[in-house]
């Protein structure tokens, strides 16, 4: 099954029209993304609430971490440089955290509000080994810019 994006995008546009509460729209592009695609295994959020710093945010699958620091994971090395982080081998990843056994690739996007500021970043989970492809990061990234627009 091939995931089509361009539906994809247009519910949640759809559904997010005109709303700017930045956990209201993680909430529910968690939700649309996670139940898209069976590669999804767990599909969530996580929030800068502090310096340098990476709470859970709405999410979707079992249980997540709770507080992840910039300095650590594929989780922090997105919000720390700003990149999406394509990683079909967890265990290859230097520093990754273990959050669920089950994880074997992963994908992270950097989240951005209007203002260029860093909302949070975007995780993608599977429990498939190269689960994700760089078509997938350009067009959630794509998702993700479009959604966020409005957030101050």
């Amino acid at each position: 099954m091939t995931l089509d994006y361009d539906t994809l995008a247009k519910t949640i546009a759809s559904l997010t029209e005109g709303e700017d509460d930045a956990v209201a729209l993680m909430a529910t592009v968690a939700c649309e993304v996670h139940h898209s695609d069976e590669r999804f295994d767990w599909t969530g959020f996580y929030r800068v609430t502090a310096p340098e710093m990476l709470k859970i945010g709405p999410y979707q699958g079992g249980h997540g971490c709770l507080v992840i620091p910039f300095s650590r994971g594929v989780c922090g090395a997105a919000a720390r440089t700003g990149e999406v982080q394509l990683v079909p081998d967890v265990d290859a990843f230097p520093g990754h955290i273990a959050c669920a056994s089950s994880t074997r690739s992963e994908l992270v996007l950097p989240v951005f509000g209007a203002g260029g500021e860093l909302l949070g970043v975007f995780d993608i989970d599977s429990n498939q080994p190269d689960a994700f492809t760089a078509a997938d990061a350009e067009a959630l990234t794509k998702i993700l810019k479009e959604t966020f627009n409005l957030v101050k």
